[in-house]
């Protein structure tokens, strides 16, 4: 149920089943736009009798709604860095920086002013990590926006809260409609880690927790020797490969509360930081946000605004799987001997797949080569199963011995060069005949398993002059 507040849809951001635009669940922000036009109101309802205090840009204004006794709260926020205890002062402070950071990471103007003003209303909180909602609002051409926080919350959902709402006002600047930009929850996501990352502890700041000597003071303790900004993702990829953008652009609601173990999350951070990289990538992805109110489908926006860069989808998903190999092989671990690079080379090659000698058979394992995959399988399977070896592949190339290291680069740009052409030189279609979009031609898959049969034979002849130390008798 979506309860009424005078004349504002507001929407109670619960874990819930159903599909939301933009989902944060539990041990994450929920955020959902909302959309609606307020027209009995110009600006966003707060409670009534509370005192207000505004940031130094007058563009957050913070209440606090009754807040709850001292003995109420949860006590977390004394005991665990990862929560804030919220005081409206405080949180002026911090969604300045947060808003500051932002603005830096994407190349805005610092001068240029802002058109929508938030609200941020904090809550009482029984207990840690309640729920987060954003409302948005438009009144005589200008959007403007409330965001409810409980007065102890996590810092991921405080910042990702404080990202989504700048990004929205970013967006529906010049929104003449009476829908609300629909903000991709990777750039929510990529952002609000990034910032973190940069700004961490200091951009979000608490309550003080103690007193010494009659003042109030809370104690941060960092060392920094060079700021890894993807300290908390390298370790997450290590382990798992990288997300496909797919993946990015349809989260569920584990991956968006962190129980995947923080994959889509570090997936996303890397994503929207190699975006960043691109030549003019900040002035792409400022050019994106105008146009998500326009688009009902923002991967309409995101091909727009990055036409330059990704002509065909095929290119931005050759790109990231480049992108992601390449960060994942930067984190290479101690080297592999000789004999084990060898092994490792072949395990990676080959392909698992189930066969049945009849349709009512029992499925016996075995495994095939790419060259297979290419000549059998069709191009949608060829793309998810080539795509996860040229990953694979791009993790452990460094680590590598030497004469493997260039044949293990050999095989991913052969896999790439594959997967960036496949919709060159399209077939005729015959009379009558469907053939699958996009679906590579017969020279181009010949050419493919061409100089993939050149390197298995030139990994065969390095298998017979390597052998494994023979064992010492016993």
């Amino acid at each position: 149920m979506i309860p009424t507040l005078k004349g504002c849809v507001v929407e109670t951001l619960k874990p819930r089943a159903g599909l939301t635009l933009e989902r944060f669940n539990v041990s994450t922000l929920l955020f959902s736009a909302l959309f609606f036009s307020a027209v009995a109101r110009a600006q966003m309802p707060l409670p009534d009798g509370t005192a207000t205090f505004r940031s130094v840009s007058g563009q957050f204004v913070i209440a606090r709604a009754s807040p709850a006794p001292p003995s109420a709260r949860p006590v977390v926020a004394a005991t665990n860095a990862v929560f804030v205890q919220l005081e409206p002062a405080l949180l002026a402070v911090s969604a300045e920086r947060v808003k500051q950071s932002l603005w830096r990471q994407l190349g805005f103007d610092p001068s240029t002013p802002w058109r929508g003003q938030i609200f941020l209303v904090l809550q009482p909180a029984a207990m840690p990590d309640e729920n987060v909602s954003i409302i948005s609002s438009r009144f005589v051409g200008v959007w403007n926006y409330r965001v409810e926080l409980p007065e102890v919350v996590s810092r991921e959902r405080l910042a990702r809260a404080l990202t989504s709402a700048v990004l929205l006002e970013l967006a529906n600047r010049d929104n003449p409609g009476d829908r609300s930009a629909e903000i991709p929850a990777w750039l929510t996501e990529g952002l609000s880690q990034q910032l973190l990352a940069l700004g961490a502890p200091e951009m979000i700041l608490s309550s003080p927790d103690k007193a010494v000597n009659g003042l109030l003071e809370n104690r941060i303790n960092a060392v920094e020797r060079g700021v890894d900004v993807f300290a908390r993702a390298r370790p997450v990829l290590h382990d798992h490969p990288a997300l496909t953008f797919d993946q990015l652009s349809w989260p569920d609601d584990a991956q968006l509360s962190g129980d995947d173990g923080g994959v889509y999350r570090a997936s996303a951070q890397l994503f929207v930081s190699e975006l960043l990289k691109l030549n003019h990538g900040a002035e792409h992805l400022r050019a994106l946000l105008p146009m998500l109110p326009r688009d009902y489908n923002w991967q309409t926006a995101f091909r727009a605004a990055f036409a330059a860069d990704f002509p065909q989808p095929v290119d931005l998903e050759k790109w990231w799987a480049l992108q992601a190999a390449s960060f994942a092989a930067g984190d290479n671990g101690p080297s592999w001997t000789a004999v084990v690079s060898r092994v490792k080379l072949d395990e990676m090659l080959r392909v698992p797949v189930e066969l049945r000698s009849a349709s009512n058979s029992l499925p016996a394992h075995a495994t095939i080569s790419l060259q297979a995959v290419i000549r059998n399988f069709d191009f949608a399977r060829q793309t998810d199963i080539l795509q996860t070896k040229l990953r694979d592949l791009g993790r452990v190339q460094w680590r590598m011995a030497p004469q493997f290291a260039g044949l293990t680069a050999a095989y991913r740009n052969t896999l790439a060069e594959y997967l960036g052409g496949r919709n060159a030189a399209a077939p005729a279609v015959r009379a009558g005949v469907k053939q699958p979009s996009g679906a590579p031609s017969k020279g181009l898959a010949a050419a493919a398993v061409k100089k993939l049969d050149a390197l298995d034979a030139q990994r065969l002849t390095m298998k017979i002059t390597i052998q494994p130390p023979a064992k010492k008798a016993q």
